[in-house]
């Protein structure tokens, strides 16, 4: 017999209180009962990224994170990161460098750029950080950064280039 508890999560700024399966992931929470579809179910073990959100600004796999765990949290999708019709700035540079074919995990990236600029802003080192008060990440230092989001189609040179763009 599945238990059920009550969460409240603030998801692109909108309270959310829910009645849930304690099973049940961000990513289902997200795609089934709420219908935010950005984030996409691919690998479901956490491998490939296209799942990623923010939760309490902090990048994250929803396929792997229990809903019942980050009951207060913030998340934000994809959905979220437009601002009044506004593309943000990521999004007009994914489109400016065409940094996507078929799109499959274009959200994934983006929330995951997102988070990971901030990480740079907060002067958090990557594996291959050689100097941290260098005044922009270079291409290295993005690929590296954004190894968890894959992209099957290959978009990697226009994905790291929109996002030298916005850094």
């Amino acid at each position: 017999m599945a238990e059920h508890a009550i969460v409240a999560l603030t998801i692109n700024g909108e309270l959310h209180e829910l009645t849930i399966d304690t099973r049940t992931s961000l990513l289902d929470l997200l795609r089934e009962q709420l219908g935010l579809t950005g984030a996409k179910k691919a690998c479901d073990h956490g491998q490939c990224g296209a799942c990623t959100v923010l939760i309490d600004g902090r990048r994250a796999n929803a396929c792997l994170a229990l809903a019942v765990a980050h009951d207060g949290a913030e998340l934000l999708t994809v959905e979220g990161l437009a601002d009044n019709g506004s593309l943000h700035p990521l999004q007009a540079a994914f489109v400016e460098r065409d940094a996507f074919q078929c799109g499959y995990c274009t959200p994934g990236q983006l929330c995951s750029a997102v988070g990971m600029l901030d990480e740079v802003a907060a002067g958090w080192p990557s594996y291959v950080s050689h100097d941290l008060t260098a005044p922009a990440l270079n291409a290295d230092e993005i690929r590296e950064r954004m190894s968890g989001n894959i992209c099957r189609c290959g978009a990697y040179p226009n994905i790291v280039a929109a996002i030298e763009d916005v850094a």
